[in-house]
Formats: structure tokens, sequence, C-alpha cells
């Protein structure tokens, strides 16, 4: 039986444009792009978990706003419950530390980019609700 991982992420909107990230050659899904984010820690609400990530991952802070999405994918390493939020940068400017690029991107250039699977349904969203 595959395990269930609960995972999340920002979509961070500055200026119009969008925050994609895309993973690193050791992680699986290897140069997908998706949303930043990452696992929700026992006693974490979603939001809380995601603002840590961000801090830990791209070194600033985010303001978590309204959920844009919830999808559950099966990759063959486990279940993805990916659960995106509308984001808003607070201060810092995101930096590389767990990816291996990252571009702003208007939401109707985002289908441009090959994406992690279960990030997909958020996209697909962020493109209708801006476009």
């Amino acid at each position: 039986m595959k395990k269930d991982i609960h995972v999340v992420g920002a979509i961070i909107v500055n200026n119009g444009k969008i925050l994609c990230a895309q993973r690193g050659p050791t992680k699986s899904l290897s140069y997908k792009w998706e949303f930043p984010g990452g696992k929700v820690e026992k006693g974490e609400t979603p939001q809380e978990a995601l603002q840590r990530e961000i801090k830990e991952e791209m070194k600033c802070n985010i303001k978590v706003g309204q959920q844009a999405e919830h999808t559950v994918y099966e990759y063959d390493f486990g279940i993805v419950h990916l659960t995106t939020f509308y984001c808003g940068l607070i201060d810092g400017i995101p930096k590389l530390t767990e990816h291996v690029s990252i571009k702003w991107l208007p939401p109707q250039e985002l289908n441009f980019l090959e994406w992690a699977q279960a990030d997909i349904p958020a996209v697909e969203k962020v493109i209708s609700n801006f476009t």
C-alpha cells in the first residue's frame, strides 16, 4: 500500500506574476516545475507548514491567503495530497536553496513549463482566474 503524503504549495503572486520553482536532479520528479512548499508536519496547520517551508526553502516570508486547489495524485512513490494557497511576499526575495531554478511568469505563460502532475490542477485554476 502506498504512503499518503500531505504537502502544501505556495502560489506566490507579485506584480501580476507567479513564482514557479524547478525541482533539482536528485529529487523525485527531477526537473519538474512546482509551486514551492513542502510536507505538513504533525501539529501544523497547512498555512503554518507553508510559511515554515517557504522560510526554510526560499529564505523569505509570505502571507498565506485563500486556498486555491486541493489535488490528490498517485505517483510511484506515494499518494500526494497537495493543497495550494494564494500567497503574497511580506519580506525578502526568494532564493534558490532546494530548487535549481525559479521563474516569475505571468499566469498565461504557466502552461509553457513541464509541471509535476499534482500541481497541474492548481496551474489550470490560476490561469483561469487571472486571464
